[in-house]
């Protein structure tokens, strides 16, 4: 089991003890780390600035979202910020969600699986700088057709001025149904699971097992990394822990995503919560936040979370192992976790 920090996207401000974090896990001998972003601060910026100070940890987007760059601006910023750190970028992708892509990004959300092959594609085709990446692919056409609304029929297909230091930077892709895992393990590297639960990793894998078995899928299982967001908490206090989270699982599952379309809700209806999921949603919507957050089931917080003593979390993260997760990012705040968290694994 390898361990990534998971930093996320800010709040109101930047993460101010970062810099810290993330030297105490290259120190403690983690294998990346991790930035995110949703509609606030972006998850390149802040990755090349704190991973400056760096020298040996990876440096992953997790994730980056597709309607915020064109592919082709995507690849800009991988293949930069792979020369500058020396090979050790990730690059993470994912979807985000009809209400941020249309209401925040202005772009129609349709399509998502058909979107994300086209994507990966043509950011495969950047940096493999073989020739002058052309895409006839309805959602991301190179060059802009002659015909389309506004052209000037100008466009040129280009290669990038820069030649990248790696032809074949990991894509990992976020993903949390059965399509999209699928796809996921035959077109990528890597699968970034949110909200990860060991009753459905059965499932997990059959859909991984799907993909993989496609012709012309990258990998196999064995070579396939499985990145699953955890929040690990040492203690002898699981009742506090779970309260500390209770209110990012309110928050998902009623506030992150449409009343009609909302990818965490799903995920949790998935695990057996449906009904606990409708009440959140409905409380969520009608602006009752403290009502929603009470409405949050021990069990429900508790399905994504390793937590207890050492030696409980560390029986917990070999179950985590077992059931086919090779990375575990865990979304640690202060020094000390992250240096014991290297000692159990």
């Amino acid at each position: 089991m390898k361990l990534g920090l998971q930093l996320g996207y800010w709040g109101q401000g930047p993460i101010e003890n970062a810099p810290e974090l993330i030297a105490a896990a290259e120190d403690a001998g983690f294998e990346a780390v991790f930035t995110a972003e949703s509609w606030g601060s972006d998850a390149y910026t802040p990755l090349a600035w704190w991973g400056a100070a760096t020298e040996r940890i990876k440096l992953g987007t997790s994730v980056a979202q597709l309607s915020a760059r064109p592919p082709t601006s995507l690849a800009m910023h991988a293949l930069t910020l792979d020369h500058l750190s020396g090979g050790r970028h990730i690059v993470g992708l994912g979807v985000s969600g009809p209400q941020v892509v249309e209401g925040w990004y202005g772009q129609p959300f349709a399509k998502p699986l058909a979107r994300t092959r086209e994507y990966v594609q043509v950011v495969r085709d950047v940096l493999a700088r073989e020739a002058p990446v052309r895409n006839p692919g309805s959602h991301y056409p190179l060059p802009y057709p002659a015909d389309a609304p506004g052209s000037t029929g100008l466009g040129k297909s280009l290669k990038p001025i820069t030649h990248p230091l790696r032809a074949d930077i990991p894509i990992w892709l976020g993903a949390e149904g059965p399509k999209n895992v699928a796809q996921t393990a035959e077109i990528a590297d890597g699968w970034l699971a949110i909200f990860y639960s060991l009753r459905l990793a059965g499932q997990y894998e059959e859909w991984l097992a799907e993909g993989f078995a496609r012709p012309g899928a990258r990998r196999s299982r064995d070579d396939f990394e499985v990145a699953a967001t955890a929040q690990v908490v040492i203690t002898d206090d699981i009742s506090a822990a779970i309260e500390r989270y209770r209110p990012s699982t309110a928050l998902y599952v009623g506030g992150m995503g449409a009343k009609e379309k909302n990818f965490h809700a799903e995920l949790y209806r998935r695990m057996g919560y449906g009904d606990a999921v409708d009440e959140i949603g409905a409380l969520f919507r009608a602006g009752k936040k403290a009502e929603a957050m009470a409405a949050v089931p021990d069990e429900m917080v508790r399905e994504t979370m390793i937590v207890g003593t050492a030696d409980e979390v560390r029986a917990q993260i070999k179950q985590w192992e077992a059931a086919g997760v090779s990375m575990l990012l865990v979304t640690a705040r202060d020094t000390g976790t992250i240096r014991e968290l290297a000692t159990l694994v």
